[in-house]
């Protein structure tokens, strides 16, 4: 991919003078990823709507519950054995189809890392590992197959517009741009969207024999923000929001430089909602030693934080680094119904965890976990 203009760093000092975020009013914010931050604690659901959803257990759908899209109708998950069934259940919990298109042939996948759903075309993009994206219909049905050439690893993947996915180039030998808009007709590079950085940063790992790498558990270079996508460049001092009429805007910035550090610590959004933002500063180690950060806009001011699900009787801690769905749902994850029975007769279940905990049984498929933004 092509490097950046070098006149791009100075057209986006100038941007950061002024900001404007229709979710905020705050001046452009800046973390120090080195200092100490007093804690606060936070109710997960006084700030975000909270939703779970059993999902139908058949003989036919056996569901581990890896989640890759929840629509307006439509819940899309797979296993975590790449099996290749593909589930689609309603947004009750209900079974619609399971889809298995695995194989070796023109119109199916071998293997899968990224699924996106595009409920008003009722098209599903499978991104496989073979340089290519299998789209089927909502009944499994092969529709179009599209390929790319050269050294491009699409990994991370949104559906963006009516034309276009935005993705992030996993691939690790990239020396320039990240982040891109990819045709959902012909898979062409539309877009590159340039991000300002001095030198190409990996957040990748290697051993020393230069054989195996290693990954953060949790880390989303693309982050669906309301009707925005936040893009964290590894190599950059700035978070860029980037809308959908293609303006690019400084969004957090941190110091010290990553280029100027040995390990690199790089900020990581991990949830964002209308007045909090958390994050995580994160070194680059094998062991991935990281600080959980929380900027709150209302108060101006940064902690570290712990977040608590009132759905238990006893504080138990929220998990809010999961796999951001979309602009109305920053973060999903899966329960798993042994747990949940567990917890039940235990006593420490209350609320709406409670009632849905009380209809399961041992062997059902896991209850999704949806964590909403509030709406006002």
């Amino acid at each position: 991919m092509k490097s950046i203009n070098v006149l791009l760093p100075m057209l986006f000092l100038l941007m950061a003078g002024c900001v404007e975020n229709k979710h905020s009013t705050n001046d452009l914010i800046t973390v120090d990823v080195t200092a100490k931050y007093p804690y606060k604690e936070l109710i997960l659901q006084d700030f975000m709507d909270v939703e779970y959803i059993p999902l139908e257990t058949t003989d036919e759908f056996l569901c581990q519950g890896n989640i890759w899209a929840v629509g307006k109708n439509v819940i899309v998950a797979t296993n975590f054995n790449f099996s290749g069934d593909i589930f689609l259940f309603d947004r009750k919990g209900r079974a619609l189809k399971k889809i298995n298109r695995k194989g070796q042939g023109n119109e199916e996948y071998a293997l899968f890392n990224r699924i996106v759903l595009d409920e008003e075309k009722e098209e599903i993009f499978v991104n496989d590992i073979s340089k290519k994206i299998l789209v089927y219909d909502l009944e499994g049905n092969f529709k179009r197959k599209i390929s790319w050439k050269g050294d491009l690893l699409p990994f991370e993947m949104y559906n963006f517009d009516q034309e276009n996915l935005i993705c992030r180039d996993h691939f690790h030998n990239n020396t320039g741009q990240s982040f891109l808009l990819l045709s959902k007709q012909d898979g062409r590079i539309t877009k590159e969207i340039q991000i300002p950085f001095e030198k190409k940063k990996s957040i990748v790992v290697w051993s020393q024999d230069r054989k195996m790498t290693y990954h953060p558990q949790t880390s989303h270079p693309i982050m669906p923000y309301f009707n925005d996508y936040v893009l964290t460049e590894y190599s950059a001092d700035t978070l860029y929001s980037y809308s959908p009429d293609h303006a690019l805007k400084p969004f957090i910035a941190r110091v010290p430089s990553c280029q100027s550090m040995n390990p690199e610590v790089f900020l990581i959004p991990s949830l964002l909602t209308d007045r909090y933002f958390f994050m995580e500063a994160l070194e680059k180690t094998i062991e991935f030693s990281s600080i959980d950060l929380l900027y709150d806009k209302q108060e101006k001011a940064l902690f570290r934080y712990r977040a608590y699900n009132s759905d238990y009787v006893n504080k138990k801690e929220a998990f809010l680094k999961s796999k951001p769905l979309n602009g109305k749902i920053p973060s999903c994850q899966f329960l798993e119904a042994s747990d949940l029975i567990r917890d039940y007769k235990g006593g420490k279940l209350k609320d709406k965890l409670k009632e849905v905990a009380a209809t399961l049984e041992e062997d059902d498929n896991p209850v999704i976990m949806l964590i909403k933004h509030r709406m006002r």
